[in-house]
């Protein structure tokens, strides 16, 4: 079973598509666990006017410690082997679920599967394809390969968490990015040239707001050091090689002497 979790506060713009997303996915053998951190608009009662009909809806409203917080609660409620993630205002391709169980038959646990994913603007419009199809640690680590930018696009095990433990419920901003380093260090990591889920950047969202703010890279580049400094030796060694490389290049770019393109 797949147990897409839906972490949620004030969500009454979002979340009947967000449940509706689920619903129109086809897939027998999926639960939909939508964790509110008690939303004071409307969005509790249109999570209960669903679940009464659609029994793979399961809910619970209650204060939570922020979103982290919100998605370890969900996935110890949580009664399928496949988690995905889903926040309120993404949503997925259609009929990705059924394809992503099938995925999983015969894979060994805990295992990680990736996918592409849209990257949408203000109004729906497409800005990028987000394709991590390199997903080695000493490499996401010196930005040479993109990182996955949204859970809608991945899925995995929930015995993954037996591993690398939950969610940090005091990271607030790269909750995702912190999961992926340690993901990707404790599980098979399979890697599918296939559209799965889409993000959208709206505006007044946290993520958002961070860039605006000129302190997202900045925040990342310090989660970043942080993996880096936990990584094995000889791990440790590679990502400093790149690094001390990387910052070569970019002072022969500056002089002329590094070729920035073929002859």
């Amino acid at each position: 079973m797949i147990s897409v979790i839906t972490p949620v506060y004030n969500g009454e713009k979002f979340i009947e598509s967000c449940i509706k997303i689920v619903i129109d996915q086809n897939c027998p053998d999926v639960e939909h666990v939508i964790m509110d951190g008690g939303s004071t608009d409307g969005t509790v009662d249109i999570i209960k006017q669903y679940a009464e009909k659609y029994p793979h809806i399961r809910w619970v409203s209650e204060k939570d410690k922020g979103q982290s917080d919100a998605m370890n609660k969900g996935i110890a409620m949580a009664h399928g082997d496949i988690i995905g993630m889903l926040n309120v205002d993404d949503f997925y391709e259609p009929n990705i679920l059924g394809k992503i169980s099938d995925t999983f038959k015969g894979l060994p646990e805990p295992s990680l599967v990736v996918g592409n994913c849209n990257i949408l603007g203000e109004e729906g419009h497409l800005k990028y394809v987000n394709k991590p199809n390199n997903l080695k640690v000493t490499d996401l680590l010196t930005y040479r390969s993109p990182f996955p930018l949204n859970p809608a696009a991945y899925f995995y095990h929930k015995s993954l968490h037996k591993k690398i433990g939950l969610y940090k419920v005091d990271e607030h901003y790269l909750l995702d990015f912190d999961f992926i380093i340690k993901a990707v260090q404790a599980a098979k990591v399979i890697y599918i040239d296939k559209l799965l889920g889409n993000h959208q950047q709206i505006a007044g969202t946290k993520t958002v707001e961070s860039l605006k703010s000129g302190q997202h890279l900045n925040k990342i580049e310090r989660l970043l050091e942080e993996h880096r400094n936990k990584l094995p030796l000889l791990k440790k060694l590679k990502v400093r090689g790149y690094q001390t490389f990387s910052k070569f290049r970019k002072y022969l770019t500056k002089k002329g002497l590094y070729p920035t393109s073929k002859p």
